[in-house]
């Protein structure tokens, strides 16, 4: 959607066409006119009309699934006998409705964005596609056909409204510049820094998306290998229960947006879409850790563990860290431009100028990859760093965790809990300083090690052993945790706050 570096990893998408790519390489793009933008949205929408057409089907999909399929055969209860919000009937009628009017709504919108330059009706089909990806869950779909179909056809209407062909528009506005964030040594934007997140996010969608199907009353048992019926006692829990839809079929939708959101905008989106790199952030971040937290919640509140639940956990714990540099570039860009006097909404929502011509040589095309994954890999990573005494500091959280075990504590017991969430927050900062932008998280752990040492001498403890134990691993943690350790890259003006 700009002057994309040399190496664009995914190839060119959306209105990033090698035509546009060769106007942006000459420099002749920054003389184009409005006439010559238009002429070029118009020869981007022949292009990628066959999407237009391909929503209109999924339209007509849509509405005709509950007449052929319906929603009154192969009908499930939740599991655990939840109470719902809605009465079987109420959900068969939503369900039903709501499949129709979204498939008339996106054959009528996918038919006016045969026509080009019709943004508002392509962003209309994209919140059908958000729509029908949330419906089934809100609405505790009652049959899994209804489920998948709604959920598989949201995806691929938001793919192909907004992800395949572009932002509707921004052709018309987008300014060129380069893809390196000043001051930066990489590109946080690029297709290598951005694939690791596409995979994580499927992952915890699969594992999510599994959950969820217990919870909905697909099916009748989860397996556990380790914790065994632990995990339906989690998942049919009274904190699970206190929300009025599926926990774990919010986390499937959340995760959905992650992986399908990894795909939007080119390599050097931190600049040219603050808004989409903001939303991201949001659903990794503060969203990634009100879900961490509620794990590691369960064997407090619940008194047991559930492997899958810890499984998605620990594949959002790393995405924390691997976005918020792109989130910092974005924030820094946000900065520049104000002190250039750009107006912010208009920068939010549709770029800057750029703070630079500058591109990213250093990373590798993401072709690479099957070819050498060495190389891509490590450009993947390019942002984090793993010392020593961040590694020690895990290590000590997880022994901390599995402490109260080994000294024959039930799990629902005081300084269990203390040992739990102490622990497993050690784990989690730790983890997340390994991220060189938020390395100065790891000052938490001072606060953490000091309650495994010295709780434990206030309460109610048998075992000596286990408060020496505790008192030791809390002293440990505190002292790894002070080293900043090396940082590899240079982060323009966020040098100074990685402390």
């Amino acid at each position: 959607m700009d002057h994309e570096q040399g190496h664009s990893g995914m190839g060119h998408r959306g209105v990033s066409r090698p035509q546009m790519h060769n106007e942006a390489a000459d420099g002749k793009a920054m003389k184009m006119s409005e006439k010559d933008r238009m002429e070029m949205l118009e020869a981007h929408h022949a292009q990628t009309l066959w999407i237009y057409w391909t929503l209109v089907l999924l339209g007509a999909w849509l509405l005709i699934f509950p007449l052929t399929f319906g929603y009154n055969t192969g009908i499930v209860q939740p599991s655990g006998g939840r109470q719902l919000w809605l009465s079987l009937q109420d959900r068969i009628m939503l369900m039903k409705w709501s499949d129709i009017l979204s498939g008339a709504a996106l054959m009528f919108f996918g038919w006016r964005c045969l026509r080009p330059n019709r943004p508002v009706s392509r962003w209309i089909c994209c919140f059908i596609g958000i729509w029908i990806t949330v419906a089934p869950v809100l609405f505790w779909s009652p049959t899994a056909a209804g489920y998948v179909s709604d959920t598989l056809v949201g995806m691929l209407v938001i793919s192909l409204s907004i992800l395949i062909p572009g932002m509707p528009g921004m052709l018309l506005y987008m300014k060129m510049g380069g893809t390196l964030p000043l001051g930066w040594t990489y590109n946080p934007s690029s297709w290598p820094q951005r694939w690791i997140m596409i995979v994580t996010g499927f992952l915890g969608f699969v594992v999510s998306r599994y959950l969820a199907a217990y919870q909905l009353g697909y099916l009748t048992a989860v397996w556990d290998p380790v914790f065994g019926v632990s995990s339906e006692q989690v998942l049919n829990s009274g904190m699970s229960q206190s929300l009025f839809v599926s926990d774990a079929g919010l986390g499937a939708i959340a995760y959905t947006f992650e992986f399908l959101m990894g795909f939007m905008g080119s390599p050097a989106r931190w600049r040219t879409m603050p808004w989409m790199v903001a939303f991201f952030g949001i659903l990794v971040i503060p969203l990634g850790l009100v879900h961490i937290f509620l794990v590691i919640s369960q064997p407090l509140t619940v008194g047991a563990w559930c492997l899958f639940c810890i499984a998605a956990a620990a594949i959002m714990l790393p995405m924390i860290p691997l976005e918020a540099d792109e989130v910092v570039a974005m924030g820094q860009h946000m900065v520049q431009a104000s002190r250039r006097g750009e107006k912010l909404w208009d920068v939010f929502w549709k770029g800057g100028t750029a703070a630079t011509e500058e591109d990213d040589s250093r990373t590798p095309d993401l072709k690479h990859l099957p070819d050498n994954p060495a190389a891509v890999t490590r450009a993947s990573v390019w942002g984090m760093s793993a010392p020593a005494t961040l590694i020690l500091a895990t290590a000590l959280g997880m022994l901390v965790v599995v402490l109260p075990a080994w000294f024959g504590l039930p799990v629902k017991d005081p300084i269990s809990d203390v040992f739990h969430l102490c622990g497993s927050l050690v784990v989690v900062c730790s983890v997340i300083a390994m991220g060189e932008v938020v390395r100065a998280i790891r000052w938490i752990n001072l606060a953490l090690g000091a309650c495994i040492a010295l709780l434990p001498w206030t309460m109610d403890a048998q075992s000596l052993t286990l408060k020496i134990c505790a008192l030791f691993a809390g002293i440990l943690i505190a002292l790894v945790s002070i080293p900043k350790g090396k940082i590899t890259q240079q982060y323009g003006s966020w040098q100074r706050f990685i402390l």
